[in-house]
């Protein structure tokens, strides 16, 4: 029998043998009913006890037991009683005595209580010999290891990142065939990083060049490695490259590096130069340093915060690559919805194309997340099919939250929400043609948004001019300007708004150049420097006078755009008063409902931003509004 099956057992057989041997201890007597002295005598005068016997310090024996009369076992204190047997002969009982209890009983009634002790002591130090054996293996690498069934993930299977499978099937020839690759002298990178934000499927993409190579996979997070002890990290970084070297060729795959690979030389706010993450770090260089990538090892890492891994872990002849895994652009969409939505049950009238559209800035996680939440969407509402309207309310959910259809708005507060959504929608239809207007709402949704624009973009963008931008400032600042063309005063409904578009205006006067009076500069010095040894919280780099220009110039762009929303509005009251009854009657308004009211409503011939400069009813400093109240126009 296996070691870890004895002890037990024995422990088993030294009970046994205790109830059976030791003084007192029958199998036949346990559960016997205890009896005082005088119950025994009644008992014995009702003529119930059927035999009896008499020990040194009690007295067992059998009765008729009520209220069935069964044959039971009793026990009781033996006392010292002339009339005892005289009693037993004349109610006809079976009787005996039994002096002693024998020399087996005897030695055990004190070796097996010895015995016990010393099992219990041996199996108490034979468990921590086993958890110092374990402590062995606490320098053990963690890695999950996948062999290539465990890896249905193929590049096809990852969509939208179409650059970084081509640099990436380079490494999958190489780990098939390291020898043939390394003919002309080249060798793998030793290390390939793939850098992007969260969500745009670096896991994934890594799992797919294991799956396409056929090799383990060796697979760890890089927090993994930081222990409570000094050195257990760099002790795994041994014994991973190990296993790896031992199962090559392979991949092995770090994510969240920056976990483990932050910069040194932080001083007091790291914690000095002996702290646990930099002795894990240096490790890691050294293998890195040490293995040779034409044994058919390759390192994959990922990371969304590149910035702050140490400049030693970047160079060359360590992680030599950096891969871009960028936000996917509108076909990228479009592949990765074809590819979730083959897992769902839908109709034809779902487009890919026209949903990628409509999730501009959707990593790969987030369209994943999108078609399930549609699907459970169509679940709950009993279709057998998930429709494009449910893929339209997935999207609201997940960038404006719930619904709170429980919240009712008081009669003003709906129709000023409505005037200020139907104040977007407008100077989106008028100025910002390259978006368009996919749904507008009144219903309240997350935390403070009681109505809500949905645009989507035309086409895929890369470059914005100026004009443009200065548009999307006016979108919006179209809400506040509705509210006050119509109410005479403003609501803090535009408090979202007016941040974004403070975000927009003062970027184009620090980080783009388009302030007018600070000429074609950019004033912003965040760049991290190879080491990151900044103050914290330190004086600012520009003089109080020039950020009082900067606030000055921001300022000026906020007043233009507010001005040409406030005209543009004006040109266009017709198509807000419509807007605003139809959404006080159907709460939204879908692009198409939004398309035949601009038809009808909207002047298609509505003037160019030229046209409406020419318009102008003021200038573009700070002035009060023609009916008395002011505002920024």
């Amino acid at each position: 029998m296996r070691g870890r099956r004895r002890f037990p057992l024995l422990l088993v057989l030294l009970v046994l043998w205790w109830l059976l041997f030791t003084p007192g201890r029958n199998l036949s007597r346990i559960g016997d009913h205890t009896l005082p002295y005088s119950a025994f005598l009644d008992e014995l005068e009702q003529g119930r006890v059927t035999s009896v016997v008499v020990r040194e310090d009690r007295i067992e024996g059998t009765r008729w037991a009520p209220p069935f009369l069964l044959a039971r076992g009793f026990r009781t204190t033996r006392i010292e009683d002339p009339t005892l047997i005289e009693r037993l002969r004349s109610g006809g009982v079976r009787f005996d005595s039994v002096v002693g209890e024998g020399w087996i009983q005897e030695t055990f009634s004190w070796v097996l209580p010895l015995l016990f002790m010393a099992g219990f002591w041996w199996w108490m130090l034979r468990g921590i010999g086993r958890g110092q054996t374990q402590m062995g293996t606490i320098g053990r690498a963690k890695a999950r290891v996948y062999v290539e069934r465990d890896l249905p993930v193929r590049f096809q299977d990852v969509a939208g990142v179409d650059e970084a499978k081509v640099e990436l099937r380079e490494v999958v020839e190489f780990l098939k065939d390291p020898v043939r690759y390394g003919r002309l002298g080249g060798r793998m990178p030793k290390g390939l990083l793939l850098v992007g934000p969260p969500g745009t499927g670096k896991t994934l993409l890594a799992r797919a060049v294991a799956g396409e190579a056929e090799v383990p996979f060796f697979s760890i997070n890089g927090s993994e490695f930081v222990e409570l002890f000094v050195g257990l990290g760099a002790a795994r970084v041994r014994d991973l490259f190990e296993q790896a070297r031992k199962a090559a060729p392979c991949i092995i795959f770090i994510d969240e590096m920056d976990a483990l690979g932050k910069a040194r030389g932080l001083g007091i706010i790291s914690g000095g130069a002996n702290d646990e993450k930099e002795q894990t770090l240096n490790q890691l260089l050294a293998e890195l340093d040490g293995f040779d990538p034409s044994g058919g090892i390759v390192l994959l890492a990922a990371t969304n915060r590149p910035e702050i891994l140490d400049p030693a872990l970047l160079r060359s002849g360590r992680f030599d690559r950096q891969i871009l895994i960028d936000m996917p652009d509108r076909k990228g969409r479009e592949d990765i919805l074809l590819i979730h939505l083959r897992k769902v049950n839908h109709s034809d009238q779902v487009e890919a194309k026209v949903l990628a559209g409509l999730t501009a800035g959707f990593s790969g996680a987030d369209l994943a997340n999108l078609v399930n939440e549609a699907a459970l969407i169509a679940t709950r509402r009993g279709a057998n099919q998930v429709e494009p309207p449910d893929f339209t309310s997935a999207v609201e959910r997940m960038v404006g939250g719930l619904e709170r259809k429980s919240r009712v708005l008081v009669p003003e507060e709906k129709k000023r929400v409505a005037i200020h959504e139907m104040g977007h929608a407008t100077v989106s239809f008028a100025l910002d043609r390259g978006k368009a207007v996919h749904k507008v709402s009144i219903i309240p949704r997350g935390i403070g948004a009681l109505g809500y624009t949905m645009r989507r973009p035309m086409e895929d963008r890369t470059l914005i001019a100026q004009s443009e931008l200065e548009h999307q400032i006016a979108v919006l600042l179209g809400g506040r300007a509705a509210e006050l063309l119509h109410f005479k005063d403003s609501s803090t409904g535009a408090a979202d708004d007016l941040m974004k578009a403070t975000e927009i205006a003062r970027a184009m006067v620090e980080r783009y150049g388009m302030g007018s009076d600070l000429g074609p500069a950019s004033w912003v010095h965040d760049a991290a420097p190879p080491i990151p040894l900044r103050e914290w919280n330190g004086p600012s780099i520009h003089s109080e006078e020039f950020r009082k220009r900067i606030d000055e110039e921001t300022l000026r762009i906020l007043e233009h755009a507010y001005g040409l929303a406030v005209r543009t509005l004006r040109h266009h009251e017709r198509f807000v008063e419509v807007g605003v009854i139809g959404l006080l009657e159907k709460e939204s308004l879908d692009e198409s409902e939004l398309n035949a009211l601009w038809a009808s409503h909207g002047e298609p011939e509505s003037v160019t931003p030229q046209g409406l400069d020419r318009m102008k009813t003021g200038s573009t400093t700070r002035r009060p509004d023609p009916e008395g109240h002011p505002h920024e126009a």
